[in-house]
This record gives structure tokens, sequence and C-alpha cells, in this order.
């Protein structure tokens, strides 16, 4: 029995934001300004597993920098928008193109600029240091903290209520 409360065998896509969510909200600078985000190798090998699986995912972000696009398409995504002022045009389109319903996505964020995003799909999920009105927002609050294993805690759940995890006969919790 997962410890999300939504029927996650539904979720066939899922969003996430970058900075808070897939990297801590603290992100160090680089001397020519530009942020250094760390990368959580668990997310990654969740990513690229869920990716490999057939789940269908993008990230929204008003990021950029470089190395970012390409960092992701090597997990597996490559449906990445970066620079987003608006996020939920952008989200809306994503699922229309991926022919999603809101009850199919998963969208993980942070932060104020995510709440109209986490409105629209089906399950909204917020690391453990979100904003407070976005763990307000949220169907499901994630123990992890943002750059922490927030897409790890996610993916695998979905993976493990659809039998898809690599090792779903291992008890956890």
């Amino acid at each position: 029995m997962s410890k999300i409360p939504y029927n996650l065998s539904k979720i066939k896509g899922v969003v996430f934001d970058i900075d808070g969510v897939l990297s801590p909200a603290v992100v160090p600078l680089g001397a020519d300004g530009v942020p250094q985000r760390m990368a959580n190798l668990r997310d990654g090998y969740a990513i690229r597993t869920a990716a490999d699986k057939g789940i269908k995912m993008a990230i929204i972000s008003g990021s950029s920098g470089s190395g970012i696009v390409e960092r992701f398409n090597s997990l597996g995504i490559s449906d990445v928008y970066l620079k987003a002022g608006v996020k939920k045009e952008l989200l809306l389109n994503w699922m229309e193109a991926n022919g999603l319903a809101p009850e199919e996505v998963a969208y993980a964020g942070d932060d104020i600029p995510d709440r109209e995003c986490m409105q629209i799909a089906g399950l909204a999920v917020a690391p453990a240091d979100a904003a407070p009105e976005i763990i307000s927002a949220a169907g499901y609050v994630s123990p992890c903290n943002g750059g922490y294993g927030v897409a790890r805690d996610l993916l695998e759940e979905i993976l493990r209520a659809q039998s898809l995890w690599p090792l779903t006969d291992v008890a956890y919790g």
C-alpha cells in the first residue's frame, strides 16, 4: 500500500520543477553568477527507470543555465521547458500533446509559480521544505526536502503501485 493518498495506477505523466524540487532551493552561484545546481543521483536513477517503463515526464522551470537540458535528456526526459514565466500554459499544452487527462498527471513544485499547475494536476506534490502555500495545495508532501530525493520518493511509489519498480518484492517503509 502506498503512502501517497492517490490512485497511483492512474499516473501516466509526471512534471517537475527544478529549483526547490530536483535541486535544493539554495543554489550556490559560480564566479560568473550562474547557479551551480546539485544533482541527486537517486532521483536520476528513478527518473531513468520511470522513463524506461513508459512514464512520460517533463521539466517546467523558470530556471535556465547550461547543462540542464542535457542532464534531463540523458535521463530520458525530452520535454524540458526553461525560462517559463507562466507554467500553466506549458503544462496544459504538454498534457494535450501527450494525450493526458489531469487525473493521469502528477506535478511536483515548491513555490508560488507552481500553484496553478498543482491545481490542474490530479496529484499535486510538494517537497517537505516547500513554501507554506504550496504545502497546503499539495495532495502529497514528500518527507524529502527539495534536491534530496523528491523525485525518487514520488516515482518509486508510482512505479511500485504499477508493479514496475525493479524490486517490487522487497519490503520497505
